[in-house]
C-alpha cells in the first residue's frame, strides 16, 4: 500500500477496537479515534504505543451529538474509512435499558453514515455479530442463514444497522460496506500491554473465568448442565481478538482496493470450531495451572445452544482465517490478567 490512508475507529479505546487500531498502524494506516471512554480508558492509548510505536490521534466525543459528528467530519475530510466499534453491547443491560441501546446504537449508526453517505468512495466496517442469527437451525452457521427475530434489544439494534446499511448502500453506489458478524471474541494482545477491561461484573466468559483464579470472583456460575450438547453446557465459537483485528483490516483493504463483488457485504468471522464451557473452563486450567473454582447453575434466559460460524465464505472471498488456538487465546487472556492484577 503506498498511499497512507486515514481511518477512523470509534470505540478504538476499547477491547476489539484498541486491538483492530493496533493492526491498522501495524499495516500502516493513519488512525484516528473517537470515544467517549464510557466502557473504556484513554490508557489504552499508551498500551497502543508501546506495541506500535506510534500514538495514534484520539479525540473524546458522543457520537449520539449530531453536531459533534458533523464537525469532526468537517474537520477530517481526508478520511478514507471509518471501522465502527462504538456501541452498547450488554445483552441483560439491554433488556432493562431498550431506549440506552437504540439511541446509542441506532443514532450514531445513522449520523456516521449520512457524513460518509456525501463523501465519494467512502468505506464503513460495521461491528455486527452472530447475535443477529438467533437459536440456528443448521450448524455451522452461514451468512445464509435466516436473521431471526432478536432476543433483546441489543441484539435488534445489530440487526435493524445491517438493515440501515443495506438500504443507504443501495441508494448510495458509491458508499461501500462490510458488516462482520462476531463469533465470540477472547483474549489479549500477546505483549499483554492492551486486552479486555471489563467494568463491573463481566458479562462474557473469559474474564470472568481470569477474574476468578485472581481472586476477584468468588466462583464461576455455568449456566446449564443439561443442554443438548457433549458434555451439557453451551457451545460458542471463541476467538482470539488479534484474529479478528486481522479480519477487520483485511476487509477495509478489500475495500479500498475495490475488490468487493457488491457494495454491501457480509461476513462471518469465526473459528469454525464450536467449544463448549467446560472445554474452555478445562483450556483454562492446563494453560494456567489453576484449578477454578465452579458450579454448574440454571440456565439464563435467552442463551442458545450452541452457535459456531461456517467462515468459508471469509476464508475464500477475505482470505483470511483464524490462527490462533483456543489455548493460545486462554494463555493471552491469564497473561492479560495476571499483568493488570499484578499477580
Amino acid at each position: 500500500m503506498t498511499e497512507k490512508k486515514k481511518i477512523l475507529v470509534t470505540g478504538g479505546l476499547g477491547f476489539i477496537g484498541s486491538h483492530t487500531v493496533v493492526e491498522l498502524q501495524n499495516e500502516g494506516f493513519e488512525v484516528v479515534i473517537v470515544d467517549n471512554l464510557s466502557n473504556s480508558s484513554e490508557e489504552v492509548l499508551d498500551g497502543i504505543t508501546r506495541i506500535t510505536g506510534k500514538t495514534p490521534c484520539f479525540e473524546k466525543m458522543d457520537l449520539r451529538e449530531k453536531e459533534k459528528v458533523q464537525d469532526f467530519f468537517a474537520r477530517h475530510r481526508d478520511i478514507s474509512g471509518v471501522i465502527h466499534f462504538a456501541a452498547s453491547k450488554a445483552v441483560g443491560e439491554s433488556v432493562e435499558k431498550p431506549l440506552l441501546y437504540y439511541e446509542n446504537n441506532i443514532n450514531t449508526l445513522v449520523y456516521l453514515l449520512q457524513e460518509l453517505s456525501a463523501r465519494e468512495g467512502a468505506c464503513f466496517i460495521f461491528s455486527s455479530s452472530c447475535t443477529v442469527y438467533g437459536q440456528a437451525d443448521e450448524l455451522p452457521i452461514t451468512e445464509n442463514a435466516p436473521v431471526k427475530k432478536a432476543e433483546s434489544p441489543y441484539g435488534n439494534t445489530k440487526q435493524i444497522g445491517e438493515e440501515i446499511i443495506a438500504d443507504t448502500c443501495s441508494v448510495y453506489p458509491e458508499l461501500k460496506a462490510i458488516s462482520l458478524r462476531y463469533f465470540n471474541p477472547i483474549g489479549a494482545h500477546p505483549s499483554a500491554e492492551i486486552g479486555e477491561l471489563p467494568l463491573g461484573v463481566p458479562q462474557n466468559l473469559v474474564p470472568f473465568i481470569t477474574q476468578t483464579a485472581a481472586g476477584l470472583r468468588d466462583q464461576l456460575s455455568v449456566f446449564g448442565g443439561d443442554y443438548p450438547t457433549a458434555d451439557g453446557t453451551g457451545v460458542r465459537d471463541y476467538i482470539h481478538v488479534v484474529d479478528l483485528a486481522k479480519a477487520h483490516v483485511v476487509a477495509l483493504q478489500r475495500l479500498l482496493q475495490a475488490e468487493n463483488a457488491s457494495n454491501y457485504e457480509v461476513f462471518n468471522v469465526g473459528t469454525g470450531t464450536g467449544s463448549s464451557v467446560l472445554e474452555v473452563i478445562g483450556s483454562f486450567e492446563r494453560v494456567s495451572g489453576e484449578k477454578l473454582n465452579y458450579r454448574i447453575v440454571d440456565r439464563r434466559p435467552g442463551d442458545v445452544t450452541a452457535a459456531y460460524a461456517d467462515t468459508s465464505r471469509a476464508n475464500t472471498e477475505l482470505g483470511w482465517e483464524a490462527r490462533s488456538t483456543l489455548d493460545e487465546a486462554i494463555a493471552s487472556a491469564w497473561k492479560w490478567e495476571k499483568k493488570i492484577r499484578k499477580i
